[in-house]
């Protein structure tokens, strides 16, 4: 991709709107917007100034519109660039933009301006994938987490772990050219002790990209039962609308439901599933199997039972099954008594061990339904959130993390016992390898490619 010509892209949706927003990029950019714009001349204005005037090709007027003006290094990409706000017009936005094109600009790729930002120095990688994360976020909790990377928080985290590290990889290469003399210029408890530090820091990182995960993607939530036991009624009463059929006949629902709920700022994406029980109705025992995919692929789970139907052992068996697949999958069980309206909740009291005390609701009245969601904010764990902790989101940076804490390990084992530093300074090497790919200070094209690829053409 050639990134020393001027580009051009629209910059707002596609489709009829109010304005659109075109965007050129490029040491030609203020140039050849001169050339077709007839008002002041652009060459001669001040950057981050708005100029009224019209696009004209030859003799015809396309619009009437207003340009934007930034100079390099003092715009997006650090290089000269023009925004033109236009009538949204479909016609009148392609006219201009192949008005553009005729005069020297070519069409831009994919996230090739904020390719352009990262490669002029102005955004480093993950602060440039933040940028598409910015843009598809759906609730406050993901807005949050992008836009505290955008700034660089988690950025400026990985700077501070890659200079203590690059410090003692210097020493250590220093012991290389002295290798004869059999000199120490690098301190081995004061390395133990800085790399201890480190790991613990990566290690936590690694450990948020679980909250950062569900937050970017929606966190999952299962409801699950037997048939009847409200898990219809649950759905509708959390969405605040009629999204699931409510009946009295068992094994209404053959198969998953699905609707999204934005709670507190995280979103919650809630999945309505077939009864659980044995049947001979094959597309119902379809339905039950697709209940079990679905608690195995999800975040959290939510039990519900009927007090007044359930016998205790068939309870306590199904609870040990669920419990187990959460355990495997790393995921939450939450245990749901439904129609406290019709019965005594009683004492909340743990059906087996290690197993949560079920919540008593109605589904129906929406009694203690608060309860059941401040229980699902507390798994997602919030907390971190509010706390402005660094929360790792990106699978490619939570990969990365991992790569450079299993090179840290093998430091510390070459430490406890004791190897010739080239074999030290290797696994440093790798660990700085690894940190690098993550912010870009080493890169690939494909790496690139596969990352700015996702983006918007616009961006």
């Amino acid at each position: 991709m050639n990134t020393t010509d001027t580009i051009v892209a629209l910059a707002t949706p596609s489709g009829t709107g109010a304005i659109g927003v075109i965007r050129l990029s490029g040491p030609q950019a203020i140039s050849i917007c001169n050339e077709v714009f007839k008002g002041k001349d652009l060459a001669k204005q001040a950057s981050h100034t708005l100029h009224f005037g019209t696009i004209n090709d030859g003799p015809h007027m396309l619009d009437e519109v207003l340009v934007s003006v930034f100079i390099a290094p003092h715009s997006y990409t650090r290089e000269d660039s023009i925004e033109i706000s236009c009538h949204g017009s479909p016609y009148i936005i392609e006219s201009i933009i192949k008005l553009l094109i005729r005069r020297g600009a070519r069409m831009a790729g994919p996230g090739e301006f904020t390719l352009r930002a990262f490669l002029n120095g102005q955004l480093d990688l993950s602060q440039a994938e933040a940028v598409a994360d910015l843009i598809a976020s759906q609730s406050e909790a993901s807005h949050k987490i992008a836009m505290q990377q955008m700034r660089g928080g988690f950025s400026g985290e990985l700077k501070k772990l890659r200079e203590e590290l690059i410090h003692f990889a210097s020493l250590v290469e220093l012991e290389l050219d002295f290798s004869e003399e059999d000199v120490e210029f690098a301190n081995r408890e004061q390395m133990k002790t800085l790399i201890l530090k480190i790991v613990q820091v990566i290690h936590r990182l690694i450990q948020s990209f679980e909250l950062g995960n569900v937050i970017r993607n929606g966190v999952p939530v299962v409801i699950a039962g037997k048939p009847n036991v409200g898990k219809s009624t649950l759905l509708n009463a959390l969405l605040n609308e009629e999204r699931a059929i409510v009946s009295d006949i068992a094994g209404t629902t053959r198969d998953t439901i699905e609707d999204e709920i934005n709670i507190s700022g995280i979103r919650f994406r809630f999945i309505d599933t077939a009864g659980i029980r044995s049947t001979e109705d094959i597309i119902e025992a379809k339905g039950v199997e697709r209940t079990f995919d679905k608690i195995r692929s999800s975040a959290i789970v939510i039990y519900m039972y009927d007090p007044e139907e359930t016998a205790l052992h068939e309870l306590h068996t199904i609870i040990e099954e669920l419990q187990e697949i959460t355990t495997a999958n790393q995921s939450k069980l939450v245990i749901v008594a439904n129609k406290a309206d019709r019965h005594e909740a009683g004492p909340s009291v743990q059906l087996i061990p290690d197993t949560p005390s079920p919540i008593h609701i109605s589904a129906l009245t929406r009694q203690g339904i608060p309860q059941l969601l401040e229980e699902l904010l507390s798994i997602v764990n919030v907390a971190a959130l509010q706390n402005n902790q660094v929360i790792v989101s990106n699978l490619r940076h939570a990969e990365a993390l991992q790569h450079t804490a299993e090179a840290l390990e093998r430091v510390l084992n070459g430490i406890d016992h004791p190897v010739t530093s080239d074999f030290l300074a290797m696994d440093i090497k790798e660990a700085l390898y690894s940190l690098g790919l993550i912010t870009g200070n080493i890169s690939t094209d494909d790496l690139l490619d596969n990352i700015f690829s996702k983006f918007c053409i616009g961006k």
